[in-house]
């Protein structure tokens, strides 16, 4: 059925349209929720039944390919944010795209069949809630945050999924936020993924004044590049590693590890359902 609204051989488009199920979900359910029946549940489930749909197809796509698919990138806005000399050497220029390769895909069948689930449960879980429309107006929103890490071409639009998806987890722990345990929970684990994500960022500076690009294509070639590159220089290769470091204590944060772990326990003030999708 995918097969006629998206060319196998332009998988970019439906990356994107996986992307924007839920977020058109999110919109409708912050304007409209509580006026559609039952507080407009089944319509953030439903743009994950699409969005899980073509992660399907794709997946379909990738395992009948005997070596994988080719990568694909698609530039949506070109030069959407540029700094330096005007356009000179010295200057960086950030695209908007999306990138699709073999992780990808399979990355965006795993989050949209989690997050599906996620949000099939809740219907019956969080059934008869205070505040049950905005529940799942925050999965959507998550889960458009979650999809937005798996595609971005660069490092840029990746940090900024990467927060969007720090702000859904404070919202969804701290979701019951009479509770004072519930306001703890969610500010211990905002401020202490923060943490991490200081070193992300850093990292992103580093390589941006070393590669002089944030789009993963070009950091790659300028890591790999001969001894013109740009980390090739006196001191290039201790910068290098520590952009390494920096990215790694970003994930470090995020996915609770020692010695930023310490959110994770609290977190299950939140609903059961957060916890899962988390």
């Amino acid at each position: 059925m995918f097969s006629a609204i998206f060319n196998e051989q332009d998988l970019t488009k439906a990356a994107l349209a996986i992307l924007l199920c839920p977020l058109a979900g999110f919109l409708v359910q912050v304007f409209f929720g509580k006026r559609l029946p039952r507080q407009g549940d089944w319509l953030p489930t439903g743009c994950m039944f699409i969005a899980l749909s073509i992660a399907t197809w794709m997946m379909t796509v990738l395992l009948s390919s005997s070596n994988g698919i080719e990568p694909q990138s698609w530039l949506v806005a070109e030069g959407w944010l540029s700094s330096g000399a005007g356009g000179t050497d010295k200057g960086l220029s950030i695209d908007f795209g999306i990138l699709v390769d073999n992780l990808t895909i399979v990355m965006l069948f795993v989050v949209t069949l989690v997050s599906f689930l996620v949000h099939l449960y809740s219907c019956g879980y969080m059934h008869g809630e205070e505040r049950y429309n905005r529940f799942f107006a925050y999965l959507g929103l998550f889960s458009f945050s979650m999809l937005g890490l798996c595609i971005s071409s660069n490092l840029l639009f990746l940090f900024m999924f990467w927060e969007l998806v720090g702000l859904c987890s404070y919202f969804l722990i701290g979701f019951y936020f009479e509770k004072k345990s519930a306001q703890n929970a969610a500010i211990k684990a905002f401020m202490t993924t923060r943490l991490g994500d200081i070193g992300f960022l850093v990292g992103i500076l580093i390589i941006a004044a070393y590669a002089g690009t944030l789009d993963f294509s070009g950091i790659f070639a300028s890591v790999e590049a001969a001894e013109n590159g740009p980390w090739k220089g006196e001191g290039g290769a201790w910068w290098l590693t520590a952009a390494g470091l920096g990215l790694f204590l970003g994930a470090l944060g995020k996915s609770a590890q020692f010695p930023l772990h310490i959110w994770l326990p609290d977190a299950m003030e939140g609903p059961t359902p957060v916890s899962a999708l988390i």
